[in-house]
């Protein structure tokens, strides 16, 4: 069973300071307070940046919808969506937050994660599958408050060797799948691929074998003797002079 949606109507204030737009020094010092740095643009205002207390910042996003009300010291509050967000690769803090303003009564564009459920129940899973999901986010259209935080999608039928594309996604209320129903796959039920690995090369010994069956082996030191007696005699007669052939010869 998919989890409940959450309220994506619901807004949550989120309280800033404004900041000047200083070089990197300053924007370490900030955050070694407690601080993130932003910027909120978009509307009929010009980009203002601003710090957010990272705690702060860290329960907003968690309690809200995809609309907060942004307060820039007292301020009305003005509403806008996170944007962009950049976090630190290893301890996963926030390190920037991008806000757009935004119109409630107008339609905007936005990435939310797709989340599938009901994997283990599945007959492919059953059946020794295994599910690779292809598509994590989708591109929607709708107005502010009717972002979801994700688009759940139950695949407890899913089959061995099938394909599930878009088509198959009910969007939420007010909302507009942007992407190409057809042409994205969004997960694949298939055989697990067995990965054979080449066995190693045995190295052989040519062994001699006698009429019983038994092994040949040669006498202590006789290749090594032969091969002298060979070395030998080819020395010889690489060096035997030639004057006494030629004598022979004239006698006879």
């Amino acid at each position: 069973m998919a989890p409940p949606a959450s309220d994506s109507s619901q807004t949550t204030e989120l309280a800033v300071t404004r900041r000047r737009a200083a070089h990197s020094r300053a924007t370490r010092r900030l955050r070694r307070d407690g601080k993130v740095p932003g910027v909120v643009y978009g509307g009929d205002k010009d980009p203002e940046s601003i710090a957010v207390d990272a705690r702060v910042l860290r329960l907003a996003l968690a309690h809200a919808g995809a609309v907060l009300e942004l307060s820039v010291e007292g301020e009305t509050g003005t509403p806008v969506v996170l944007k962009d967000s950049q976090h630190h690769p290893v301890d996963g803090q926030t390190l920037h937050v991008d806000f757009l303003r935004v119109r409630l009564d107008r339609p905007i564009q936005a990435i939310v994660p797709l989340e599938l459920s009901g994997v283990e129940e599945s007959p492919g899973v059953n059946e020794g599958g295994v599910l690779e999901q292809i598509t994590r986010e989708l591109n929607i259209e709708a107005l502010p408050t009717d972002i979801p935080d994700a688009i759940h999608h139950d695949i407890s039928t899913i089959e061995l060797n099938e394909t599930l594309t878009l088509a198959v996604i009910a969007a939420p209320p007010g909302v507009t799948l942007l992407d190409d129903p057809e042409e994205t796959v969004v997960a694949t039920m298939s055989v697990p691929r067995i990965v054979v690995e080449p066995e190693e090369e045995l190295e052989t010994e040519t062994e001699l074998v006698g009429e019983d069956g038994e092994p040949i082996e040669p006498a202590e030191g006789e290749g090594a003797e032969g091969e002298g007696a060979a070395a030998g005699e080819g020395e010889q007669g690489a060096t035997q002079p030639r004057g006494e052939g030629g004598g022979d010869s004239g006698e006879g």
